[in-house]
């Protein structure tokens, strides 16, 4: 299919970018340090820390590491949220030459322990909150380093005492952990100081993050972002957000980091891209304590902010955010998960600034097309392929379909994956001949080159912009010994957009739906858990046995 929708593309946005004029994200990194060294790089929790200290600090953890004779090329994993010490140990990872592998912090011990043995990570930052969960499965893992974090650590001396005070003894967020040998991330520091970075020339193909997903399939693997994907992405999306920009022609941009980032939209467009550009990132550590970040909100301007629809669901109905000061914001991307219409209506009215609504997934860095930032109502749609990024909607045997049939998306361009980690059946099966990325999502292209979504070809569940595959959640509940069988579907939800359900056939007849969600709260991440569980006397299945997730979506039977 020709690129029609380049057609569509506004003045000031280029139909490709060219992403050789970084060799690394390294350079990209110490390109910005040194530019902008003066000003503030990231704030978190009323504290700052400029670009010149960004620098320092990752090249004192950048050292440690080294001096630990990690090969080049070794998986060092992140489990935070978003502190302040996440950018700097990115950062260092990718300066000493290694691969960052983000951890989701809440993970049970099962999940986190997939993670790292598939990884094959020599070394994790953990903030001291998650560390029990660490401990649980550490022996049974390659890790070698483990570096243990607080909340205060890059606060300051008085706040960062304050802050580990309140969250030890006060709150008692911080469950009691041992974990031998481990050594806290101010000592990493110290040490750090004596110590020289050695410079590492990473290249374009180099791999950069594993970042995991379930991809098409269900089975959570690692998608290998190399450096030239991510450095890509940065780029498409900073080409499409140029004119709004520039048109506003501010100083120094703020961007709002409310997504956690150790997932992949909040790492490139809010940390990277805003790494490049100079900005302001402001993270938030607990999106879902809606006052205080409301209260964060009301203490600067702020020019872009990035976030999935229950988000923006959550702050338009906290009546402190309708009286903040929307003049200097620029754009609000939705991304993630669907956003709904009638949040984008309340969005622009409220703000004056449009939703946009992209789309993107793990293996693609993560932005594949975006609705333009100066949209002016709510489209339905996923918007335009980005600058350099081919769409092709295909039938099942591979064969592009004409404009307005319905087909799986397929993405061809600079920010698509190397492929699955240490998976190349899973690879194979993903890719097209001809390089397209198959997404397992069902669109429908217009005349415009707009693209929506109706459909999934994969069973996804979309908790809050999380991917939830059924396979992982039945594996679980098989593990029960009450259960025979067991199917999960998503379920709309008013909230998170869906919700899990899980159907079960027992085979203790006198177990109940609380056991059922008690055994799933040990074993999954929060959003993967059920909500509901319906007892049946069998479950539908096809002619080989398969079960029919599809008819179980339908209405309960009576």
């Amino acid at each position: 299919m020709e690129k029609l929708w380049l057609k569509h593309y506004p003045p000031g946005i280029p139909a490709e970018i060219d992403d050789r004029q970084y060799p690394s994200l390294t350079h990209l990194l110490e390109e910005s340090f040194r530019k902008f060294a003066d000003r503030p790089a990231f704030k978190c929790m009323g504290h700052s820390i400029t670009y010149r200290e960004l620098d320092t600090l990752s090249r004192q953890v950048g050292a440690w590491l080294q001096a630990r004779g990690l090969p080049r090329g070794a998986a060092v994993a992140i489990m935070m949220p978003n502190v302040l010490q996440y950018p700097v140990c990115v950062a260092a990872i990718l300066r000493a030459g290694y691969v960052v592998v983000n951890v989701n912090p809440l993970y049970t011990p099962r999940e986190l322990e997939h993670q790292l043995k598939d990884s094959g990570a020599q070394a994790l930052f953990i903030l001291e909150n998650f560390a029990v969960t660490l401990q649980q499965v550490l022996a049974r893992t390659a890790v070698q380093h483990v570096v243990v974090a607080s909340m205060g650590d890059l606060l300051g001396t008085l706040k960062g005492l304050l802050v580990n005070t309140v969250v030890r003894k006060i709150k008692k967020l911080v469950p009691p952990f041992q974990l031998p040998g481990a050594v806290p991330f101010k000592r990493v520091l110290a040490e750090g100081q004596s110590l020289t970075l050695t410079p590492v020339q990473a290249s374009r193909d180099d791999v950069a993050f594993l970042q995991y997903t379930g991809g098409t399939t269900g089975v959570v693997k690692g998608a290998t972002l190399l450096h030239r994907n991510v450095i890509a992405n940065i780029l498409q999306v900073d080409a499409w957000s140029q004119p709004t920009f520039q048109r506003k022609g501010v100083k120094q941009l703020h961007f709002v980091c409310a997504l956690p980032m150790y997932h992949i939209f909040a790492l490139t467009v809010c940390g990277l891209m805003g790494i490049r550009l100079g900005a302001l990132i402001i993270l938030i550590p607990n999106p879902r304590d809606i006052p205080a970040f409301v209260k964060t909100l009301s203490q600067q301007p702020f020019h872009v902010l990035p976030a999935v629809n229950t988000l923006y669901n959550a702050l338009l109905n906290h009546p402190d955010f309708q009286k903040l000061d929307f003049s200097h914001l620029m754009i609000s991307n939705g991304g993630g998960m669907a956003v709904q219409q009638a949040v984008a209506e309340k969005w622009i009215a409220l703000t004056r600034v449009p939703l946009i609504e992209g789309y993107g997934l793990s293996e693609t860095s993560p932005v594949v097309t975006s609705n333009l930032p100066d949209a002016t109502e709510y489209s339905g749609t996923i918007g335009l392929p980005l600058p350099s990024t081919e769409l092709s909607i295909r039938d099942d045997e591979g064969k592009e379909l004409p404009l307005g049939q319905p087909g799986e998306i397929c993405i061809r361009g600079p920010q698509v994956m190397a492929g699955y980690w240490n998976r190349p059946d899973e690879t194979a099966q993903a890719m097209t001949p001809d390089g397209f990325f198959k997404s397992g999502d069902i669109g429908i292209m217009d005349e415009r080159g707009h693209t929506r979504i109706v459909d999934r070809k994969k069973d996804m569940i979309l908790v809050s912009g999380f991917n939830v595959y059924p396979n992982e959640i039945e594996g679980v509940a098989a593990m029960h010994p009450g259960i025979l069988e067991a199917a999960a579907v998503g379920v709309p939800d008013a909230h998170s957009g869906e919700a899990v359900k899980l159907f079960v056939v027992k085979k203790d007849p006198s177990l109940t739906e609380a056991q059922v969600l008690d055994f799933c709260r040990e074993q999954l991440a929060g959003y993967k858990r059920p909500r509901s569980v319906e007892f049946r006397q069998e479950l539908p299945k096809s002619n080989v046995g398969k079960i029919l997730r599809r008819e179980l979506r339908g209405p309960p039977s009576a």
